[in-house]
């Protein structure tokens, strides 16, 4: 197994766009980390980087703490998993598998063994003699990944592996790869825009926007505590509500609105306290109904998805907001109800640079 280490890892293009800025990242040996983040914001080229598939123009990729720059792909000891599965369609599967292998002039009976125990930990051993047209979205991606998985790399990159799957697939290969990673203790590097995959599959997220590395933490650290409004708006379904508030009596409030609109309690008060304009985010699964709230909420929509419903309105001043509840509630829209929340779960935001304001 190995670590890999981005050191103010960079890409600037010859026409001077720069793709990614001075990423610094330490992955440890057999942790799994997933980049994160909508399309074009440098996560797979970032990836492609430490592959070798793309240069490096700035910094330094380590791979087991050698530097492999200037490495061609060969021979940096890593395997890649794609969205497509880029399987030869007149082999067998078994051969797919063991196509790297006898390029290597691997003896032929270690071939072998390779393959089966990879096809035995995949489910696949029953589909060997296979072609890849005979088998499901599924399956075919297992196949892929099993093609990986016989190299016994250093480290495997993912990336977005499971995009051209359906919805019910993409939840069980992610199953799947989630207790293969762990099986195998793999360090692993995984790209997505999901974040569903992100949340579920990683030890630590980064979290990337138009090149940067925005926050990089556990699921749990960047859900509880978003580093900044593009993070608090990216992760989460649905994203967290952002509403411009003002601190009052003395930093233990928060008004969401003009004069007069109603106001959350703080368990801290932010520096700067009273008077400082802010940005205000609430998580739609925080917001409670509790007939002595202090949030007045008209609801506008309703929204049934069977176990939970989202409740869309609008706040006394007219701040829109989405609320989660049961699935069971009787809810209607132009019913009024009142909102709580706890004062932990209120997060601050500077509204020029965006950055979280930690109290």
């Amino acid at each position: 197994m190995a670590t890999i280490e981005l050191a103010g890892v960079g890409k600037v293009y010859p026409n001077g766009v720069e793709a990614v800025k001075g990423i610094e990242l330490a992955v440890a040996d057999g942790e799994l980390i997933v980049l994160l983040g909508p399309s074009g914001c440098g996560k797979s080229t970032l990836l492609r980087m430490v592959a070798g598939l793309e240069t490096v123009t700035k910094g330094e990729v380590r791979i087991a703490g050698l530097r492999v720059n200037e490495k061609e792909p060969a021979a940096r000891d890593i395997a890649m998993v794609f969205q497509n599965y880029a399987l030869y369609p007149h082999m067998r599967v078994y051969d797919n598998m063991a196509y790297g292998l006898r390029n290597r002039r691997m003896p032929k009976a270690e071939i072998d063994r390779r393959v089966r125990a990879a096809a035995e930990t995949l489910g696949l051993a029953a589909l060997l003699e296979r072609r890849p047209r005979q088998l499901s979205g599924g399956q075919r991606q297992r196949v892929a990944m099993g093609r990986a998985i016989v190299r016994e790399p250093k480290a495997f990159l993912f990336d977005e592996p499971l995009s051209n799957l359906d919805a019910k697939l993409r939840g069980q290969v992610r199953v799947e790869i989630k207790r293969l990673q762990r099986r195998l203790a793999t360090t692993s590097l995984y790209v997505t825009h999901d974040q569903v995959e992100a949340m579920t599959l990683a030890d630590r997220l980064v979290v990337m926007n138009q090149g940067a590395a925005e926050q990089i933490g556990t699921p749990d650290e960047i859900y509880s505590r978003p580093a900044s409004l593009f993070v608090a708006g990216f992760v989460g379904a649905p994203a967290m509500n952002i509403v411009d508030g003002v601190v009052e009596q003395g930093g233990t409030a928060v008004r969401l609105g003009p004069a007069g609109a109603p106001a959350l309690t703080l368990d801290r008060p932010p520096p700067g306290a009273a008077g400082r304009t802010v940005r205000v985010g609430l998580r739609p699964e925080h917001l409670v109904a509790d007939a002595k709230g202090p949030l007045p909420f008209a609801i506008e929509l309703v929204e049934n998805l069977g176990a939970d419903a989202l409740l869309y309105g609008r706040l006394p001043g007219g701040a829109s907001l989405v609320a989660r509840a049961d699935g069971g509630a009787s809810h209607r829209a132009g019913d009024t109800l009142r909102l709580a929340i706890a004062p932990s779960h209120v997060h601050l935001f500077e509204p020029e640079s965006g950055r979280r304001i930690e109290r």
